[in-house]
């Protein structure tokens, strides 16, 4: 019989410093990384204790911070983990490709792998903007504003792929000290930033008037009663001069919508290979070192507004991930400039079925040059 597990809140200050080195963590902005381990947990593991199965889908990233675990291959081989000797999640691919013991009492970080890829795609999207929106030499007096926008809390809640259009949308207000901006209880069609100035959030609870928190530059209100389709749960209230920048019910709609983006299934990939296609992993560097899809470039999503110069516009691109929500955003930005892009539609398989062993490379690395995949030194 295994012991229990006692599993106790993340400290966020402890969590933040030690997972600056994790893979893919250490590539995500502070504001996402926190709001991340918000709802992760450390969890203690005992020794003899299985951590998942074999075939089992838990929807888990598990980092090993202490202690020892062997995984177990269906043959029976064992490999052991040594606490903080990788950085990478322990056989972290769905479904589970082995089974995952204990040997030592560990001390493991548990996050939610679905929250991971949501934040860590709007960190690096984020990433990509800032790069575009700093050459814009018309903007260098809202550059400042506009990133801090971009790392606010309502990007946690819509596609990554329609950040761009959010600007374009935002209507500027002018508000002075003591106006009302909402009212709890009241039907919400709007949302709002604040660009300039600070306000104050508060709640009625059974009659009585409670300060929730204060609020400043950068800061999104409103959009729970337009997400959750509902009333108004607190009232904002200025507490200085300022000005907002107000989203309206229905664009905010149409940031909710995920574009279209062209797909590439798994199984044409070798011919459009074939064909001259470029496939370009847009994850870390050490997950494509770890293993990617043969002849593939690696371009992080975060640094893609540098390195889109490599590419070429007459070339068909194939944009993939672990995932596919960081390639799909990639394949969406690089349309809107011109180039021939693809997302791979099955990336949840690529790495979780061994039927597609064949096509992934753990040996060699290529580089992109004058468009094209070559080998790298």
């Amino acid at each position: 019989m295994h012991a229990h597990k006692n599993t106790i809140p993340a400290r966020i200050e402890f969590d933040l410093n030690l997972t600056r080195t994790l893979v893919p963590l250490k590539d995500m902005s502070e504001s996402h990384l926190l709001a991340l381990l918000n709802d992760a947990a450390v969890d203690v593991a005992f020794a003899g204790q299985t951590l998942f199965s074999n075939g089992q889908y838990d929807n888990q990233h598990i980092y090993l911070l202490h202690g020892d675990v062997a995984l177990v291959a269906e043959d029976g081989s064992k490999t052991l983990i040594k606490g903080r000797s990788s950085l990478m999640p322990i056989a972290h691919h769905q479904p589970r490709l082995c089974t995952a013991v204990a040997e030592t009492d560990c001390n493991l970080l548990r996050i939610d792998s679905e929250r991971l890829d949501k934040l860590l795609t709007w960190s690096e999207v984020a990433d990509y903007l800032q790069l575009i929106i700093s050459r814009q030499r018309d903007l260098d007096e809202d550059v400042d504003w506009m990133m801090t926008v971009l790392k606010s809390n309502l990007f946690f809640k819509v596609p990554p792929h329609s950040v761009e259009h959010i600007f374009a949308r935002l209507i500027p207000q002018v508000v002075y000290s003591g106006d009302v901006i909402l009212r709890q209880g009241e039907v919400g069609d709007q949302c709002y930033f604040i660009k300039e100035g600070d306000a104050e959030v508060t709640r009625n609870i059974d009659g009585k008037w409670q300060h929730i928190a204060d609020i400043s530059v950068g800061r999104c209100f409103g959009e729970d009663a337009l997400v959750n389709e509902t009333v108004r749960n607190a009232s904002v209230t200025m507490r200085s001069d300022g000005v907002l920048m107000r989203l309206d019910k229905q664009d905010f709609y149409r940031l909710l919508k995920e574009p279209v983006v062209a797909t590439l299934e798994l199984n044409q990939f070798e011919a459009a290979i074939a064909e001259g296609a470029v496939a370009v992993d847009v994850r870390s560097e050490e997950e494509y070192s770890e293993k990617h899809l043969i002849r593939a470039v690696n371009i992080p999503l975060r640094v893609l507004s540098i390195k889109s110069r490599l590419l070429s516009q007459d070339k068909l691109y194939i944009f993939y991930c672990d995932t596919g929500r960081r390639s799909r955003a990639a394949a969406h930005l690089l349309v809107q400039q011109g180039y021939k892009a693809l997302a791979l539609a099955d990336c949840a398989q690529l790495f979780g079925q061994s039927r597609w062993e064949s096509l992934l490379d753990d040996h060699h690395n290529y580089v992109l040059r004058d468009g094209v995949s070559v080998q790298g030194q």
